[in-house]
């Protein structure tokens, strides 16, 4: 019985780490710089969900579709190529606590999430779009201020428009932030 027991351990152990593993290729291969052509090499990016490994084909990614964010206009577009998709009006980050600027990408996506930082608390944040360490481009229901600068650095849209934006994006969109 204690051999059964043991291998029980081991196997989901063995699972954990297998998990972590993923993980940790997937970070750090992200980070290395590449000299080989994007279009002749199948990078996978792995994460788990519900104790399942997704494999996607980084190739699936449209290389055209960007957003930008222009902080003097509070505006995001959203462009395929040279086709405008989208133009929404946003809150960006407070003279205090501002959107970070420059050249980012989509990191991660959830459905609904809670933010928690100095000063707020805000549960089911909708289509939270992670983009650089804790901000995002996300929907805002508690508030109706777009176009005016509100927010703790986060990008704010009206909650439909997040959705709209989220089923557009996919994990590794370019995201410019701009003055």
């Amino acid at each position: 019985m204690r051999t059964q027991t043991s291998n029980v351990g081991i196997r989901r152990s063995g699972n954990f780490f297998t998990g972590v593993a993923l993980l940790l290729a997937t970070f750090f291969s992200s980070a290395l710089p590449t000299t080989a052509d994007p279009n002749s090499v199948i990078a996978a990016a792995a994460s788990l969900n519900n104790n399942n490994i997704q494999i996607s084909d980084s190739r699936q990614l449209s290389q055209t579709r960007r957003i930008e964010i222009d902080l003097s206009q509070q505006r995001l577009n959203a462009w395929d190529g040279q086709k405008l998709v989208y133009s929404f009006p946003v809150s960006t980050g407070k003279r205090a606590t501002p959107t970070p600027i420059g050249r980012f990408h989509i990191q991660s996506k959830h459905r609904t999430n809670r933010m928690r930082g100095r000063g707020y608390d805000i549960p089911d944040v909708p289509y939270t779009m992670y983009f650089y360490e804790g901000y995002a481009i996300h929907g805002a229901y508690w508030h109706n201020r777009f176009g005016t600068p509100v927010s703790h650095g986060c990008v704010n849209l009206p909650v439909k428009q997040a959705r709209k934006l989220y089923n557009w994006t996919k994990p590794g969109t370019l995201v410019i932030v701009k003055r």
